[in-house]
């Protein structure tokens, strides 16, 4: 069974940067996409950042130019690097595993999240 567990956050503040680190176990790294989404206080969750399993990136709006993500194969870790953050940047983060072999699969996992709060 997957599991994600999540480190990097904390309090900083407007204009400062932090990277986020998922680190995946329990499966074949490789044959999983992996995501960042984000939930602030009474909002919905949303996607921040995608990357799938050939490393193809995809971005939230909001976040372009801002944020990177990256996958490290042999640490087993997707990165979630954010640079100039913003008040509405802050919220809870989530680390999302979603299976993409074979092509039929549905598996999915989540981590427990990590708090981002960004101070004006």
């Amino acid at each position: 069974q997957v599991q994600l567990v999540e480190s990097g956050g904390g309090s900083v503040r407007a204009g400062d940067s932090l990277k986020l680190s998922c680190r995946h176990s329990g499966s074949v790294f490789s044959i999983w996409a992996l995501g960042w989404y984000r939930q602030a206080p009474g909002r919905q969750r949303e996607l921040v950042a995608h990357i799938d399993s050939y490393s193809v990136a995809k971005y939230a709006e909001s976040v372009k130019d801002r944020f990177t993500i990256s996958r490290d194969t042999d640490k087993t870790t997707v990165y979630l690097e954010m640079n100039n953050l913003q008040p509405e940047d802050t919220a809870v983060y989530y680390c999302k595993a979603e299976r993409e072999f074979p092509p039929d699969s549905h598996d999915s996992a989540w981590g427990q999240g990590i708090q981002v709060t960004v101070i004006s």
